[in-house]
C-alpha cells in the first residue's frame, strides 16, 4: 500500500523575515536554523521519509534551488526535483506536480508539506498523515491538518470545523482570513477554531478534479503538458507555459470552494518558524531567557535576546533586552523582536542602499 503513498515538498519560498541568514540565494528552508545538525528541508524530508517510500517524495522548488536540494538530499534524484521557473504562488505549483504524480501512478495519494515548518512529536504527525492517507484513498476528499490554537494568534488564517460532528476527522464549514485580535478572542472561545498550517493531503484523482471544478482554465492550462510529463519534452513545456498560469493560492482556488473538504486536530506541536520570534519561542534558554544559536555568549544585565552567529564565535551582550542579534559575515543584524515584522522593510532598504547582494 506504501507505493500508493506520495508527498510535495514546497521549498521555493525564500523567507526574507529571517533576513540575514535567509537570503534569495540561499533561503532559510536550506539551513540549520535551530542548531539541530540538520537544516529545515532535511528534517522535514526525514519526518515525511517514516511513512513515504523516499523515491516518493517529490521536492518543489525555484529552478534557482535545484543544485541545493540535490546537495542537502543526497536520497534524492533529479526526477523528483520540480522546479518552477517563476514564482506564481502554490496553485499551480501544486496542480502540475500533482499531474505529474497521477500520470506515474494514479492511484496516489499525497500530502503537500511546507520544508520550514517545526514539529516536535513527529510520531504523532505521522500517525495523522496515516489516518489521513487512509481517508482519501476511500473518499473524495481534501484535507488538511489544522493546528490547536494556544492564543489568539492574528498572523494566520483559521479553519471553521463543524462542531456536532463527533468523528476524529471533522468536514470543514469555512476557512477564515486572518483576524484582529478581537476575532481572534471569539474564535478560541468557540472551541471549533483551527490554526491553518498550510498542510494538504489529497488522491491525485481528487485534488485534479477540485482544480477541474473549480479552476478549469488552470486546469486545462497545464493538461496540455499531460503527454510531456515525466518525459524529455517536459522542461521545455514548463518554460513556456509555467510564466502564463495565473498567481493564486491553493487555499483560494480550491480549498475555499470545495464542499467536500475535511480537517484532522493535529495531535502535535508545531510552529511555522516564520520569524526570528518564533524561532526564539522554540529553542532552549539561558537562566536570561536568551535563546543561543551556534554563538558562545557572555551576556550582562541582557534578557530576553534571540542570538544567532558563526559557530563558536564568543558574543558579548551587555544592557540588551528583547533583541534579534545576527551575525553573519558581512551584515550584522541588532533589531528590536517587537518589530520583526519590519524585517523585510529593513532588507529591501538595505538592498537599495548597498546593491541585491546582500538580499
Amino acid at each position: 500500500m506504501k507505493e500508493n503513498y506520495y508527498a510535495i515538498l514546497m521549498a521555493g519560498g525564500v523567507g526574507s523575515r529571517f533576513w540575514p541568514v535567509s537570503t534569495s540565494q540561499f533561503p532559510k528552508q536550506f539551513h540549520d536554523m535551530l542548531g539541530t545538525g540538520e537544516t529545515l528541508i532535511q528534517k522535514t524530508f526525514h519526518r515525511l521519509s517514516k511513512l513515504i517510500p523516499a523515491q516518493n517524495i517529490y521536492i518543489l522548488t525555484n529552478e534557482r534551488y535545484n543544485d541545493l536540494v540535490l546537495e542537502q538530499l543526497p536520497e534524492v534524484n533529479q526526477r523528483q526535483v520540480v522546479l518552477e521557473p517563476a514564482m506564481r504562488n502554490t496553485a499551480p505549483c501544486i496542480l502540475y506536480a500533482s499531474m505529474k504524480i497521477q500520470k506515474e501512478n494514479p492511484d496516489a495519494v499525497m500530502i503537500v508539506a511546507p520544508s520550514d515548518h517545526w514539529i516536535e512529536d513527529e510520531e504523532a504527525f505521522v500517525q495523522n498523515v496515516d489516518q489521513a492517507f487512509q481517508f482519501c484513498q476511500e473518499h473524495d476528499a481534501l484535507m488538511t491538518l489544522g493546528i490547536q490554537p494556544t492564543f489568539p494568534n492574528t498572523g494566520y488564517g483559521y479553519i471553521e470545523f463543524d462542531k456536532s460532528s463527533g468523528d476524529t476527522i471533522k468536514p470543514v464549514s469555512q476557512f477564515r482570513e486572518k483576524p484582529d485580535y478581537e476575532t481572534a478572542k471569539q474564535f478560541l472561545a468557540q472551541g471549533n477554531f483551527l490554526w491553518n498550517a498550510g498542510i494538504f493531503m489529497w488522491s491525485a484523482k481528487s485534488v485534479l478534479a477540485a482544480f477541474q471544478n473549480n479552476q478549469p482554465n488552470l486546469y486545462d492550462h497545464f493538461n496540455k503538458g499531460m503527454e510531456a510529463y515525466n518525459t524529455d519534452d517536459e522542461d521545455k513545456f514548463i518554460a513556456d507555459n509555467y510564466p502564463l498560469a495565473e498567481n493564486i493560492s491553493v487555499d483560494y482556488a480550491i480549498m475555499e470552494k470545495s464542499q467536500n473538504v475535511y480537517v484532522i486536530p493535529a495531535t502535535f506541536d508545531w510552529n511555522d518558524l516564520g520569524t526570528w520570534g518564533s524561532l526564539y519561542d522554540k529553542l532552549d534558554k539561558d537562566e536570561d531567557q536568551n535563546a543561543v544559536v551556534n554563538a558562545k555568549t557572555l551576556s550582562v544585565d541582557a534578557s530576553g535576546n534571540m542570538i544567532r552567529s558563526p559557530k563558536n564565535k564568543i558574543v558579548v551582550v551587555d544592557g540588551l533586552s528583547d533583541y534579534i542579534i545576527v551575525d553573519k559575515e558581512e551584515v550584522l543584524l541588532i533589531f528590536p523582536k517587537e518589530k520583526e515584522q519590519d524585517i523585510k522593510k529593513v532588507l529591501q532598504q538595505v538592498k537599495q542602499k548597498f546593491g541585491e547582494h546582500y538580499g
